[in-house]
């Protein structure tokens, strides 16, 4: 489950443990219900770093953002991104709902930082479901004592399911390595079914580590782990008004010459949940991950994976298991990115469908099995439908990862808010 782009020793370093987002030391998770959605499922998370965090964090792009994203870029520049607490409220996203959103906003972290004993500027805020919805303000104040009450170091696992919306299953990791002879975890945990295309800069994700990086070093590494993990994944192609990313650390300091080390476990944690993200896209049975070389940089690598990996027409032919190059071939050329066509090769799996912009003969039935051996429901299975397009002789590479489009996707989302 852990398979990246990494190199087997970077990834050998690091081993999978239990605990989720509280597996590093000192950090607290709590996750409740608090009857702010119909179902009884639990809808409000809290998650505590220890005294002396550094928090990191990268949001929506989206000129339509939620007040709540607002409010925590804010915070995070006037504490001198000293954050040390974040509420997560799922069930309304509460964005465009005017001068209320950022007013609840206030509201609700001023009163958690009493029940906390903390700065106000250290309280952040982070909330998910229907756009245009403000949140049950009486319902979510009244549960605020019962939250922190509930706070403890093994309740990753409660606060990753609290935070669900569409998600079929949670999403939660830790990882552990010996970095100068001393136990190093990390820690994350993320939501997200549909409206999935991040530009960040509806998905949440929260990092934790118990070692102290400064931070601006800490910032630096997040901004490069979210580029290569949450920047890459599709489901739908739309992006939130909500996404937002959140990463803490606490802890003794770590020497400058594992950081690395360190930034290689961020990368595996990233990845995992991002693919644990699109293997749950609403309605979804296959990931797809998409392969990109020969680019003049990795930026037009990025662009052109992104673009194959979110084209609707290639995802419909991923569910329907069929080997239609020709759609792949079109998003490669929309994709804004110069490269000739007579460079551009395609692999589906083992199976070369193109060399040299010339079609090949292949075996439809054997391209068309590979898919339908990986269709068996993307959030169980690890394999995935995998792409490869050469574009040139550059040094530029990329990947990106996204799902087949079903006709359970337009079922889910015309029902959302019935």
């Amino acid at each position: 489950m852990l398979s990246t782009v990494l190199s087997p020793s970077a990834s050998s370093l690091w081993s999978p443990i239990s605990g989720g987002i509280t597996a590093p030391e000192g950090f607290q998770a709590a996750g409740i219900h608090a009857g702010l959605k119909q179902s009884q499922r639990a809808d409000l998370a809290l998650l505590l770093a220890p005294s002396g965090a550094v928090c990191a964090g990268t949001f929506t792009q989206s000129l339509t953002r939620a007040a709540c994203v607002d409010l925590c870029i804010e915070r995070l520049h006037d504490s001198g991104f000293r954050a040390r607490a974040v509420l997560i409220n799922s069930g309304q996203a509460n964005a465009c709902t005017g001068d209320r959103g950022r007013i609840d906003s206030l509201r609700v972290t001023s009163l958690l930082s009493d029940h906390l004993g903390l700065s106000v500027d250290e309280v952040l805020i982070c909330s998910t479901g229907v756009i245009g919805v403000p949140i049950p303000m009486d319902k979510l104040l009244v549960s605020l004592g019962p939250l922190v009450e509930e706070l403890n170091h093994e309740g990753g696992s409660s606060a990753a399911k609290a935070i669900m919306t569409t998600d079929l299953v949670d999403k939660q990791i830790a990882l552990k390595a010996d970095l100068g002879g001393r136990c190093v975890r990390l820690g994350g945990m993320a939501k997200g079914s549909g409206m999935i295309h991040p530009n960040m800069g509806t998905m949440l994700a929260y990092l934790s580590c118990d070692a102290g990086i400064p931070v601006d070093v800490w910032r630096e590494m997040i901004k490069r782990v979210v580029d290569n993990s949450f920047n890459l994944i599709s489901v739908d192609g739309d992006t939130s008004t909500n996404d937002s990313l959140l990463a803490f650390s606490a802890g003794q300091s770590l020497d400058s010459k594992y950081w690395p080390i360190l930034e290689d476990g961020l990368l595996l944690l990233s990845q995992y949940l991002s693919k644990a993200i699109v293997r749950d896209g609403e309605g979804a049975n296959c990931l797809l991950e998409v392969q990109v070389e020969g680019a003049k940089s990795f930026n037009d690598a990025k662009l052109i994976a992104r673009t194959v990996s979110s084209s609707l027409l290639v995802k419909t032919a991923l569910h329907g298991c069929d080997p239609n190059w020709g759609r792949i071939v079109a998003a490669v050329g929309r994709s804004g990115i110069s490269f000739r066509l007579s460079e551009l090769s395609i692999w589906l799996g083992p199976y070369q469908l193109m060399h040299g912009g010339e079609p090949l003969k292949f075996d439809y039935d054997a391209a068309s099995n590979y898919m339908k051996e990986r269709f068996q429901g993307a959030y169980l299975v690890d394999d995935s439908v995998c792409i490869r397009l050469k574009v040139g002789d550059g040094f530029g590479s990329s990947f990106a990862w996204g799902c087949d489009l079903s006709d359970e996707y337009v079922r889910i989302n015309a029902d959302y808010t019935t």
